[in-house]
């Protein structure tokens, strides 16, 4: 699930990264090229259940498979230094759904954040129902911190969805 918490130092510029490679994944700065891949991924019925179209995809870095974009991941930083973290969002195509790609992608960003931003403390926060996102979610360190009530839009429905805040502290990072 997406979010904007419209805490505007949470959206401070927080430096790219050029290229990461993950175990399977590459992921990167979206281009042009990529942006209609990304829409059309992001409107597919499995994933639309759990994400809003965004208002632009050009924030994120596209996740690539063999020179294939199967989807996006974004984070977003915290610079007060009395509560420094960075959090992290992400979608793929539903045929890539459940091939561990996500948790590859996942784990890429995290250790990028932590080892060269400096991050002590990450957090994710999935719809409560979408459990496949928190059983990849929990591969790679993330631990349940609590629920967060009527949270985001289910856009299965309109109306508001639970979310699960997730976090991982450096030395979790699996």
């Amino acid at each position: 699930m997406n979010s904007d918490s419209g805490d505007d130092r949470r959206q401070e510029s927080c430096g790219t990264p050029g290229e990461l490679r993950g175990a399977a994944v590459v992921l990167r700065p979206t281009t042009e090229a990529d942006l209609p891949t990304l829409d059309r991924i992001v409107r597919e019925p499995e994933v639309a259940a759990w994400w809003s179209v965004p208002d632009d995809y050009r924030d994120m870095l596209a996740i690539l498979v063999d020179d294939e974009v199967i989807g996006a991941i974004q984070f977003s930083e915290e610079t007060d230094p009395e509560f420094r973290h960075a959090a992290i969002d992400i979608f793929l195509t539903t045929n890539r759904h459940g091939q561990g790609l996500g948790t590859d992608a996942v784990r890429t960003l995290a250790h990028w954040l932590i080892h060269q931003r400096g991050h002590h403390r990450l957090t994710i926060d999935p719809a409560a129902a979408h459990t496949a996102a928190i059983r990849s979610y929990r591969k790679v360190g993330f631990k349940p911190v609590g629920i967060m009530r009527a949270y985001g839009r289910d856009y299965r429905t309109g109306g508001w969805a639970d979310a699960l805040l997730m976090d991982l502290l450096a030395d979790e990072l699996t």
